[in-house]
């Protein structure tokens, strides 16, 4: 049974902030291996992937090449798949590409009353690397969710690698790849993927940044090479708050807490509501519902370990900020409102508004990332978009004129800071002197 909370009882503040300070996935002594694998791939390139794909994924690769998942297996996947699950994700690539178009930032350039020209531009990465899981975790949706983006942003080469147990693909994770215009595929995964994209082998080139989810091999992994590429964000375990008033149907609410409890065991479920009768009716539809998923086992592990259900007097007024401590990753306001109590939330990674709106329509077909924080980092951070793989620089452009104007109070600062080699930059430009130095020359030193 998940804990049950009430705002109005005694210790309530303590019960709540135990539920935030609940650790959901097991400190994973990893760190080692994974150096060891990222400084093998590093040394040895394809032949350490080769071996390590051979010890890890139950399958030899009979040479570099085979590595790579070619272009007409990518495109032929399709071809095997059920031509009703060819349109869903379709459907899915057109709404999330259209999406994310609007998502793009544009160049701009201002001249100031000094005359100086500044502006910023905006450009992608060269390359991107997209994670995807394999073996049991299968998700075309997340191929279109992580590569949609990059190219809509521009990025020329985008390079999946997933790994493949026993030689074993998901056609429909392929055909995803192909509708999202995915560059190169390798049939490599855990730390030795990461390692091979970061640093590049003989055979894979290596890329700017590397985006997907994986297991603690994989987070470790990326956690280990960030700063010679960027990375997405570490994802944890997926989470989902509710906030819902008594004009609910229990069953509804139910699914969509079981939605996220059936990825992991260290998912969490939390329902906030104003209505014990209804906190009441959902917990019995959970028992209900687990007894026919087919996941039930996972979702009743994550039901009961981290599953919460709050109970407060007045939704509006106490819930948001419960859910600005809680920055859950998914969060669903099952409200007559939804629109008033979304503009007092602050922090979620995404925000589902309405009674006709569950999560797990953003997963596959509703256009918005369903790349996002966890572990309450939605407090600092955002779910994965456009700017992901684009990164802007500034624009600076000085006349004579606009110069005189403001170069004396750069030469200030400098004389300020000791940074006499900065002031002289700008004071020879004015024929000043810089403070703290001797007069500057003039003249070409060769006349």
């Amino acid at each position: 049974m998940a804990r049950e909370l009430i705002s109005t009882a005694p210790g309530f503040d303590g019960a709540f902030a135990a539920l935030l300070e609940t650790q959901r996935e097991a400190a994973s002594a990893v760190d080692q291996t994974v150096a060891e694998i990222i400084a093998d791939v590093r040394a040895r390139g394809d032949a350490a992937l080769i071996e390590l794909t051979a010890r890890f994924d139950r399958f030899t690769p009979e040479s570099p090449e085979d590595l790579r998942i070619g272009p007409d297996e990518i495109a032929a996947a399709a071809e095997r798949c059920d031509p009703a699950l060819i349109d869903a994700l379709k459907l899915a690539a057109q709404r999330i590409r259209a999406y994310h178009e609007a998502q793009k930032p544009a160049d701009f350039e201002t001249t100031d009353a000094d005359g100086v020209r500044a502006g910023m531009r905006w450009r992608p990465v060269s390359a991107a690397g997209l994670y995807v899981p394999g073996g049991t975790a299968a998700y075309p949706s997340s191929v279109l969710m992580n590569a949609l983006p990059a190219k809509v942003a521009g990025v020329g080469r985008l390079v999946m690698v997933v790994p493949t147990p026993d030689r074993v693909l998901n056609p429909l994770v392929l055909a995803a790849a192909h509708l999202a215009g995915v560059d190169e595929a390798y049939r490599i995964g855990g730390a030795q993927a990461v390692a091979a994209l970061a640093h590049g082998t003989q055979t894979i080139a290596p890329v700017d940044k590397i985006v997907g989810p994986g297991n603690a091999y994989v987070a470790t992994a990326k956690r280990q090479v960030f700063g010679t590429v960027g990375i997405d964000m570490i994802a944890g375990p997926s989470e989902i708050l509710i906030v819902a008033d008594g004009d609910n149907d229990p069953a509804w609410l139910a699914a969509d807490l079981l939605s996220q409890a059936e990825h992991d065991a260290a998912a969490q479920a939390i329902l906030i509501t104003d209505d014990p009768l209804l906190a009441r009716r959902v917990a019995q539809a959970v028992d209900s519902l687990l007894k026919t998923l087919p996941r039930a086992d996972i979702a009743t592990r994550s039901w009961q370990a981290n599953g919460a259900i709050i109970v407060v007097e007045d939704l509006y007024d106490e819930a948001p900020a419960l859910v600005d401590r809680i920055a859950p990753e998914h969060l669903e306001l099952a409200v007559d409102d939804p629109d008033r109590l979304a503009d007092k939330v602050n922090h979620a990674g995404a925000i589902f508004l309405g009674r006709f709106t569950p999560e797990a329509v953003g997963d596959y077909v509703g256009g918005p990332n369903h790349v996002l924080p966890t572990a309450r980092s939605a407090r600092f951070s955002s779910g994965l978009g456009v700017l992901d793989f684009m990164k802007r620089t500034s624009l600076l452009g000085c006349d004579a004129d606009s110069l005189r104007r403001i170069g004396p109070a750069a030469l200030a600062l400098a004389g300020a800071e000791g940074l006499h080699a900065h002031g002289l930059s700008v004071g020879l430009r004015l024929n000043m002197p810089v403070p703290g130095m001797p007069a500057a020359p003039t003249g070409d030193p060769g006349d």
